[in-house]
């Protein structure tokens, strides 16, 4: 072990990773573990499985690619094959998928282990051709991983370590039929590594059935949020939001800012709507094309794009060192999403912001996210600069938020969308006895010949219409 590694990092020193390791940590920067990666690095090592909760943006990535690496790189193979990985690293999207495996990258670039990432909404060729290869760490989406299961291109049954980051969510996209048909092929003996933000007494179900007495570690309250992050908020009009919104970034001078919408159509429409404002502005969501999202993330994290807008498919996907400014566009339904939206800032110890603007029918979410995070978020009065639109000047595809719902309900607004503005409804068809002006429909009985075209059309299968819902494959 070199001096120089050992003076960096005498607190990673004392957690017993290789030199290896030790000298990437060094290269990062990072002299002193967070406190889940001082908690949950000796468990890792240990051998043991564990289930680990942190507030988000403490370093959780770290507390499970460090000790992995360790152990994948100490320990020998058994019958290296190509396509068949020793770890498996089950994560919810496709921006936190790429994010660990670049994690991994980093503190691996000293050794000779080999990493992957595996996700959906791009061409399936290049991974095929990658695990041809030999490949020691698969980072993947559990749509993805299915295909090339069903394909017989990946072989899982070499796997030694499994790690579900952010499970909570991915039970909540719907994934807990495919985790459970990916690990009905994995082998029975191997260590299992529960990491996420939050747990929910389903995510603790499906731990008792997934872990084996395993130690658990939780650095903070339940569901609380990051304490140097500054929380406030502002009543306001849904109608008045966006110009507030683009009264704020000039006013305060915010460079980078992430703000959260509750729909993939009101990010589209607020991105639009602060370039029209002279703000660079990007969408980032569920229905963007991978490159297209790609594209976004880089041009945020660069600064060429002062606004990224993102729905809460990308909330625990987006790692950005010292973003400064977080705002909740419209509150999340679900409250423990809001922890993870704001999560976004304060990461590593540095202060952050997050704003919320609230319309007088999001007051309920409201009071449902203090009562999870059991604190008040202060109400903050607008600057006197500020002057709300006048009413003809208001975009007319203004929506108004969603009818609350409880947690069972749908999420980014689907299957409860209002009815759009000239008589639309959610499918951007007009409804039965309306033309699409908005005028009557004409009688059949006035002695014209019926009109095909004009006949209600049969509604597309749900699996249609919403095939882009977070949890669907490909996220």
């Amino acid at each position: 072990m070199t001096t120089e590694t050992s003076a960096a990092s005498p607190a990673f020193v004392e957690l017993g990773l290789a030199e290896p390791i030790l000298r990437a940590i060094h290269d990062a920067g990072y002299t002193t573990p967070t406190p889940i990666q001082a908690q949950a690095i000796p468990q890792v090592l240990a051998g043991g499985d564990l289930l680990a909760a942190a507030q988000t943006g403490t370093g959780k990535t770290a507390g499970f690619t460090l000790p992995i690496l360790h152990h994948l790189s100490t320990r020998a193979a058994q019958a290296l094959k190509p396509g068949r990985p020793r770890c498996l690293i089950l994560v919810p999207t496709r921006e936190l998928a790429a994010q660990v495996e670049e994690s991994v990258k980093t503190y691996g670039k000293y050794l000779s282990l080999t990493s992957m990432v595996m996700f959906g909404g791009v061409n399936i060729n290049p991974q095929f051709k990658a695990l041809k290869s030999r490949v020691d760490i698969l980072v993947a989406t559990p749509g993805r991983l299915l295909d090339h299961l069903g394909q017989k291109t990946v072989d899982l049954s070499g796997v030694e370590i499994l790690v579900l980051d952010e499970a909570d969510r991915m039970l909540d996209m719907g994934f807990i039929r495919d985790i459970k048909k990916v690990l009905a092929v994995l082998p029975r003996q191997r260590q299992n590594l529960l990491f996420s933000a939050t747990f929910s007494d389903e995510i603790r179900t499906l731990a008792n059935g997934l872990l084996h007495n395993p130690k658990s570690v939780e650095v903070a309250r339940r569901n609380t949020t990051v304490e140097v992050v500054e929380q406030s908020m502002h009543r306001v009009p849904q109608a008045h939001k966006r110009d507030l919104l683009a009264h704020l970034i000039k006013h305060h001078d915010w460079q980078q800012v992430l703000v959260f919408t509750r729909t993939k159509h009101g990010a589209n429409k607020l991105a639009e709507k602060l370039n029209k404002d002279n703000i660079s502005a990007a969408a980032i969501h569920g229905n963007k094309s991978q490159s297209a999202r790609t594209k976004a993330l880089a041009s945020f994290k660069d600064g060429s794009v002062r606004v990224l807008v993102a729905t809460d498919i990308a909330a625990r996907g987006i790692d950005i060192d010292q973003l400064p400014q977080v705002v909740n566009f419209e509150l999340p339904n679900v409250p423990e999403d809001y922890v993870h939206r704001i999560g976004r800032t304060g990461r590593a110890g540095a202060t952050g912001s997050a704003l919320s603007l609230v319309d007088d029918e999001e007051m309920g979410y409201l009071r449902d996210i203090e009562k999870l995070i059991k604190r008040s978020i202060v109400r903050v009065e607008i600057e006197p600069g500020f002057v709300p639109p006048a009413k003809a000047d208001l975009m007319s595809d203004e929506r108004p938020p969603r009818p609350p719902q409880g947690r069972g309900g749908q999420r980014q607004g689907q299957n409860s969308r209002q009815p759009q503005p000239g008589g639309r409804n959610a499918g951007g068809r007009a409804p039965q006895g309306k033309s699409a002006a908005g005028g009557a429909k004409p009688a059949a009985s006035r002695g014209a010949a019926p009109n095909p075209s004009s006949q209600p059309r049969k509604p597309r299968p749900q699996a249609a219409l919403f095939s882009s819902k977070p949890g669907s494959r490909g996220h």
